[in-house]
């Protein structure tokens, strides 16, 4: 497994897959797509405590894009905490795959994940962890921090039994699912602003394209067009 850019679990349009085993046992044109999220959220106190100077709460966690219980494939997600914390090495074997902290400053966390079928190589994940607001967020009143990132696990030519783990998951939660950021309006933001990039790139370069703009001016608002 390795992380990626999403690609779809089969192959290329008008191309059958070979779905026969290796002698190694694994499933040859099979490649399935896992989306995760991990990231931290933190809160702070108020004021330094008088025991041992912290100043924040935090959790840093790992958890499935999509509500699916991930306990179906991951074995355990270990956490390396900073040197300073006692037992800086966490292990967690079932959802949520978190750790709850106390502290006073920002570092890496080293996040790696082990599956259930250890013929897949465990993935590693760093997150540096984030306590302190942006002035922006100071401005809104906001109370908890949150530094959120999304990713995927690419499972390229699993074993069979890898297979069934990962299409045989049941849901995580019966209730709402959300995450902390919304990822869904973060890549509509993004895309929206790259293909402003992009044309005004086209435009400001060539008068062919004016009436492409003209095109693209009706789906777009004035401020985007600036």
């Amino acid at each position: 497994s390795q992380l990626g850019p999403r690609l779809m679990a089969v192959a290329m349009p008008g191309v059958v897959p070979d779905l026969s085993q290796d002698p190694g046992g694994r499933l040859k044109g099979v490649t399935i797509v896992k989306p995760i999220v991990y990231g931290n959220v933190a809160r702070y106190f108020g004021k330094k405590r008088d025991e041992d100077g912290h100043t924040h709460q935090w959790t840093v966690y790992l958890k499935p894009y999509k509500n699916e219980d991930m306990s179906t494939y991951v074995k355990k997600v270990h956490f390396k905490l900073h040197e300073s914390y006692p037992n800086q090495n966490r292990v967690v074997t079932k959802p949520p795959y978190e750790v709850t902290e106390t502290g006073w400053g920002e570092f890496e966390i080293v996040i790696k994940i082990y599956f259930v079928d250890t013929t897949e190589r465990p993935v590693t994940v760093y997150h540096i962890l984030k306590l302190f607001q942006s002035e922006t967020n100071i401005m809104l009143g906001k109370k908890q921090l949150v530094s959120e990132s999304y990713d995927e696990l690419i499972f390229s030519e699993p074993s069979a039994m890898m297979q069934q783990l990962l299409t045989s998951t049941r849901q995580l939660t019966l209730g709402p699912y959300k995450h902390e950021c919304d990822f869904e309006l973060r890549w509509e933001w993004l895309l929206k602003h790259t293909l402003k990039c992009q044309l005004n790139k086209l435009w400001g370069t060539s008068r062919k394209f004016a009436q492409l703009k003209a095109l693209y001016t009706m789906g777009f608002c004035k401020e985007c067009l600036q």
